[in-house]
């Protein structure tokens, strides 16, 4: 999956891709789970945490890859805002192309802009198995 983003993002005859980069700046964090991939895990660091459960809290020493990411992701809010967030990845059960997203109370939509133009793009993409419970 993130062969593929890479490709379009970095191809030079693209055109849209070539409006993105002009628009946004792109950083790419190509696994968050090194460690555990190396060693035969999909979704356990070398530790055994499941990284996709260490967001809220992640403790430096035994998610630093999750911190780091975190810090990253202020530093960057702070410095220039951050528009989008997407952390890209199979899931075990289900099936489709969604998205699993915050939700904003005061402005509900805002979450849901992105899903829905993907869902309107693509036919691969379902926007009825996206949940925006966080």
């Amino acid at each position: 999956m993130m062969r593929g983003v890479l490709f379009f993002l970095t191809d030079p005859n693209n055109y849209e891709a070539k409006l993105l980069r002009e628009k946004f700046i792109f950083k790419i964090i190509p696994m968050l789970n090194p460690d555990g991939v190396i060693n035969g895990n999909y979704r356990s660091s070398l530790a055994g945490c499941d990284l996709n459960r260490r967001w809220k809290c992640p403790n430096k020493n035994l998610h630093p890859t999750v911190w780091n990411a975190k810090k990253l992701i202020r530093d960057l809010h702070q410095e220039r805002g951050v528009v989008l967030y997407a952390d890209l990845h199979g899931h075990s059960r289900k099936q489709n192309v969604f998205i699993y997203g915050c939700n904003n109370k005061l402005k509900p939509g805002e979450s849901r802009v992105f899903p829905l133009i993907l869902s309107k793009v693509s036919n691969y993409f379902h926007f009825g198995s996206c949940r925006f419970g966080v």
